[in-house]
């Protein structure tokens, strides 16, 4: 239980609650060369522990729940996108274009899922939509060659590295430096004063307002886990640039779905600030300070809103204006040289950091909030891909084998009728005495909702 240990202190934990988590190791679960089960189990019980002590806060119980994390709960989840069906239809996973080519030097990987992703990097080979061309064009050229071209297009492409490459790296460097969890206190707002609760299940965000300003995948994890645990989760999503629908119904599970202008519709998004509690983000950092939605800024305006980040690179170092993915930052950081072979790079057994981040950042909200009700304050958290890859590759020993066995997902997938048809998800990993089982809806389509709370 080191990992979770090390995942609570960076929360700010107390580590006397640490006796209330217990674990259902099973062996075969997350199995890669990394300990990405020990790091996932960490990242969900850090959260549930989270959970558990703000709702023993809000319910005046004498004790906080106990926590239960179950490796094949965790393992469902962290596989949530690829169980989804619609109707019985399977999503589309990675776009064509997605993946890893040969260059003249080494590997890169690329990400084109999105439209406008697969156009600037078709424009900046200067080949046709044809997977032939593309690999043609890469292989006359180095990594490090592509990596830089893409960025100055706006595309997405990132030079393997071995872990100790990326360790010289000065972004690495930058990323090695900070806190798995950065904290930091906005202002002198006062204590928050939180509604007592009663009722089952025990839900320890109930009544509190989420803005979620997020994108795939760890932003929207984190934003789902706080509508599982019963905040009223409004997602905005830009009219201009949607979500990729299998995407967003993944993630959209307990959510309301909303589309706005923040420029036009400006008067409309300080109505929903005004009475917001918690502000999550997750596009690049300073993409929407321009809208006046940097943390000092919505303190200014929202005394003692918590707002949430997350990012790839980090906001810090020569990267931070990058975009990225978890794909990506695994290709960076060495964890594909690690899970792969000279003749072909790897991957983890799921998008881990992105679902491991989106736990502890959502497990960072619930801390403020806790520490919001005993010291009052605003608060920021902060969370990077890249840091939580740098703890997975250099942070975290590989616990003992598990007295379970794992036999595929199925007691943790579930079926629902919804608005977008009959879905089967993964049911939430997030686990304590009298906590939700499930959400208390299923997602909607982009845009269903009004801008306003409920």
């Amino acid at each position: 239980m080191t990992a979770i240990k090390f995942a609570w202190s960076a929360l700010g934990g107390d580590a006397a609650l640490l006796p209330r988590v217990s674990a259902v190791v099973r062996e075969g679960a997350l199995q890669g060369r990394l300990p990405v089960r020990d790091m996932a189990r960490a990242c969900v019980g850090a959260c549930a522990l989270a959970a558990a002590e703000l709702g023993a806060r809000r319910s005046g119980l004498p004790e906080v729940p106990a926590v239960l994390v179950d490796d094949g709960a965790v393992a469902a989840a962290f596989h949530s996108e690829r169980h989804l069906l619609v109707d019985g239809r399977a999503p589309v996973g990675f776009a064509p274009l997605s993946r890893f080519w040969r260059t003249a030097d080494g590997w890169v990987r690329t990400h084109a899922n999105y439209p406008h992703h697969r156009a600037r990097l078709l424009d900046a080979l200067g080949v046709p939509d044809d997977v032939a061309a593309v690999e043609a064009a890469l292989a006359e050229r180095s990594a490090p060659e592509v990596e830089e071209a893409m960025y100055a297009a706006g595309g997405l492409a990132v030079a393997l590295r071995t872990p100790e490459e990326w360790a010289a790296h000065e972004q690495a460097v930058e990323v090695a430096a900070r806190p798995l969890v950065e904290r930091a206190r906005l202002g002198s707002a006062p204590a928050r004063v939180l509604a007592p609760l009663d009722g089952s299940p025990l839900l320890p965000a109930a009544g509190l307002r989420v803005l979620d300003l997020t994108r795939v995948l760890a932003g929207p994890v984190a934003t789902r886990t706080l509508a599982l645990l019963g905040a009223d989760v409004l997602r905005v999503d830009p009219r201009q640039l949607p979500e990729l629908p299998d995407q967003h119904a993944d993630t959209g599970f307990g959510k309301r779905s909303t589309t706005l202008d923040l420029t036009a519709d400006r008067h409309t998004f300080e109505e929903l600030l005004a009475a917001a509690d918690v502000v999550v983000t997750g596009y690049r950092p300073g993409t929407l300070d321009r809208f006046g939605l940097s943390p000092h800024a919505l303190a200014e305006r929202r005394p003692g809103v918590v707002v949430a980040q997350v990012s790839a690179w980090g906001a810090y170092g020569p990267w931070r204006g990058r975009r990225g993915f978890d794909s990506l930052v695994q290709v960076a950081s060495g964890i594909s040289a690690v899970e792969g072979s000279p003749e072909q790079p790897g991957a983890l057994p799921a998008q881990a950091l992105d679902h491991g981040t989106g736990y502890l950042l959502a497990a960072a909200v619930l801390r403020a909030l806790t520490e919001q009700s005993y010291e009052g304050g605003s608060r920021f958290v902060q969370l990077a891909l890249a840091r939580t890859a740098e703890w997975l590759v250099n942070g975290i020993e590989a616990g003992a084998a598990g007295d379970d066995s794992y036999d595929g997902p199925g007691p943790w997938l579930a079926e629902t009728d919804s608005s977008l048809g009959r879905l089967r998800y993964a049911l939430p990993p997030v686990s304590f005495a009298g906590g939700p089982a499930d959400w208390a809806r299923p997602p909607v389509p982009l845009g269903t909702d009004p801008a306003r709370w409920v």
